[in-house]
Formats: C-alpha cells, structure tokens, sequence
C-alpha cells in the first residue's frame, strides 16, 4: 500500500494537491527561526489545527518517533507529515522545499563571512556571534536533561549510570574528537546489556561494523572526505541538530583544515539563527571546503538519510516505537549525547581569539540560562556587539 492513501495502522487521509505541499513546506522554510520547538509548532498548528490533514495523537506519535531516529527530528517530521499527504512524492517535495529556502540562506552568508577579506564590521560581527557559540552549546545540553533523566529510572543504579554516559560525552567531545560517535553506540549498546542481562541484540553487529567504517572514513580526502564528514552528521547523529557540532569540529578543523577555529564558530551561529534545520551548519563547512558545490554536497549527503529513513520506514513507525531494544539504546545514547553537547562547549571556548569575546560569551551565558531568553536573539546581540566592538577599532 502506498503512503497516499495510509499505512498500516494509520488512517487515510486525503490526497493533497503537490502544488500545496510545494508551497506550504516552503513557506515553513523561509519562517522556521528558532529551532526544532518552532519547527514542532508550525508543522502542529498547519497539519493538525488549521487544515486537519493529520490526526493529533499520529502527530504526536511521530513526533516521539522521529525523535527515536538519528539526524535532524524536526524536519523528518516535516517529511513524514509531507508523505502522510502525497506519498514518496510529497514526502520528497516537502522535505526539498523545507529545506532548501535555509540552505540558500546560509550558503549566501557563509560567501560573505568566510570570504578572503570581508568588511572589519562583518569580521566582528562574525567573532562576536561566534564568543556565543558555547553558551549555546550548554544551552542546549541544559534543555535535554530533565527528559533524559526521567527516563534512566528512579534507582540509584539507574542515575549512576546516567553519569557516567553523560561524563563519557562529554570527554569524547572535548578530548577525542573522530570517535565521539563511538562512544555514543557503546553508551546506547550498554544499556541495551544492563537491561536485557546480556540477551542477544543486533548491537554486536554495529559495534563491530562502525569502526572499521570510521577508520576507512578517516583515510579519505577531498570529496571523499567532506562526504564522509556530512554522512556522519546525517545518520550517526543522535539527541538534535546540535550535537553535529563535536562530530564536525574535529575533522573541520583539525583532520582537513577547511576551516579555523574561529570560522567554525561563525559556521556555528550560521546554523543557529538561518531559518530551517540546524543540521545546515554542515553547508558551511561544505563551502569552506569546496565552495558552493562542496556546501550543496554536504547538505545532500547529510539529509539525504533523513528521507531514507521516512520515505522506507515510515509504514513501520509504530513497531520502531514500541520495540524494547531500541528504547534501551536511547536511554542510554541519550545522556552521552547531552554530555558530548555540553563537552563541545571546551573545544569551542578554546577557539576563541580576542579577550572582548570574554564578556561577550559571559553575556550570552546570563542571557540564555539566567534569564531563559533566545538562541537567536542572543546570537544576534552577540553580532551586534562584535560589529560596534570592530568599528571602535578593537581587533576582530
């Protein structure tokens, strides 16, 4: 049965014109500011409240669902909702067209950050978003926490386990750079021991099978390289867009040298407040390595597992949901992930390069955990202040 007329276990729902969904999932695009929460919101309020395509409780569910999957959540639920409607088609226009207005975006400010020699303004404009970029990171890792640790358990067993996978995230982000995305599996797959008392699970098989793709990742240049860098972000990123950052950082960074430290940051506040997925940082990266045909390849190897994931599995979200194994994984996975989050913040303070980003960071911090204000409004002041601060004469 196609996705056109409803899967198993889900009710049908009418044909919607493509032209539509082209036109609606675009304009979700050019508006979603603010992250998956804005993205949750938009999609709820068209799919669910105005036009009644989706039923609440399959929204909802998706929502758990997609959560469960690794890569950007937020816009494989603009997927799914996009192949509920219309099928492999609709699933593949919608997603293309909530996508591509923030990729434009951000490939457009990444010529003018990253160029050879922009405006001072633009430099610290660039330095002072980038001096955020940390607190973001603790931000973000903050805002995981009372889920994740609701879910471990109530034992003391239970939260000693989550400690200890949130401190191996955290060092894995801030120490080992390549190999964060190991620890993450070897986290999810140690829960899945501890609570089945050493049943047999699949997780034997991808212990064994990521390191030797890892290593062989490593070997590659070029193309190759950025490729190999942008599939990580899209299928072995787990817990939200922003924990692509310790998993691009190092080999942006340090393996490839595409980039420095400080225009990795700017990459960073790039994905933060462009409309659209967060995952979209790996653009930039991209262009940085390969101008605008290496920031487009990245964005297609990065997303495309997103669709793979909804256009072949969506028929089975209900039994991925419900499946024991893969819950164990993520209670597990979850707290390294918001440890590597946070662990992230280390390397990403280290990059910066003037003493004013000081304050400034430490103004980004009160305003994002003291007074519980926005990610994209803090970036911004932040850029605003690196500008005044370059056009006083301070160096940027």
């Amino acid at each position: 049965m196609s996705g056109e007329e409803g899967e198993v276990g889900q009710t049908p729902v009418a044909r919607v014109p493509i032209g539509t969904i082209a036109k609606e999932w675009a304009r979700l695009g050019c508006i979603g500011f603010g992250g998956p929460p804005t993205h949750i919101s938009l999609l709820r309020r068209m799919c669910v409240q105005e036009r009644g395509w989706i039923d609440a409780k399959e929204f909802e569910d998706a929502i758990a669902t997609t959560n469960l999957l690794p890569g950007p959540a937020s816009t494989q639920l603009a997927i799914y909702c996009a192949w509920r409607l219309r099928g492999a088609v609709g699933g593949i226009v919608g997603g293309l067209c909530f996508i591509v207005p923030g990729l434009v975006l951000i490939l457009a400010l990444a010529a003018v950050f990253l160029a050879g020699h922009p405006p001072g303004w633009v430099l610290g404009a660039a330095a002072g978003a980038g001096a955020g970029v940390p607190a973001v990171a603790l931000h973000a890792a903050s805002g995981l926490v009372p889920a994740s640790w609701k879910r471990i358990g109530t034992k003391h067993a239970q939260q000693a386990r989550w400690a200890v996978y949130a401190l191996a995230g955290g060092t894995a982000a801030a120490a080992t750079g390549p190999y964060l995305v190991l620890v993450l599996v070897a986290c999810g797959a140690t829960e899945i021991v501890v609570r089945r008392s050493g049943g047999q699970t699949s997780s034997g098989r991808a212990g064994a099978v990521i390191p030797a793709v890892v290593l062989h990742g490593a070997a590659l240049g070029g193309l190759g390289a950025l490729a190999w860098v942008a599939l990580k972000v899209g299928a072995l990123s787990y817990g939200g867009g922003f924990v692509i950052v310790p998993l691009m950082q190092h080999d942006a960074v340090s393996a490839y040298h595409w980039m420095t430290g400080a225009q990795f940051l700017n990459a960073v506040a790039l994905g933060q407040v462009t409309p659209g997925p967060v995952v979209q940082t790996v653009a930039v990266v991209g262009y940085a390595a390969a101008g605008v045909g290496g920031g487009l390849l990245a964005a297609l190897v990065a997303f495309a597992p997103s669709f793979a994931f909804v256009l072949l599995g969506g028929r089975h979200f209900d039994q991925l949901r419900a499946n024991s194994t893969v819950a164990s994984f993520l209670t597990g996975a979850g707290p390294a992930v918001i440890g590597a989050i946070a662990g992230s913040a280390v390397p990403l303070g280290l990059s910066l390069q003037h003493l004013w980003q000081i304050p400034v960071l430490a103004g980004a911090l009160a305003w994002l955990l003291v007074f519980r204000r926005g990610v994209v409004s803090a970036l911004l002041i932040a850029g605003a202040v690196g500008a005044v601060v370059a056009l006083a004469g301070a160096p940027a």
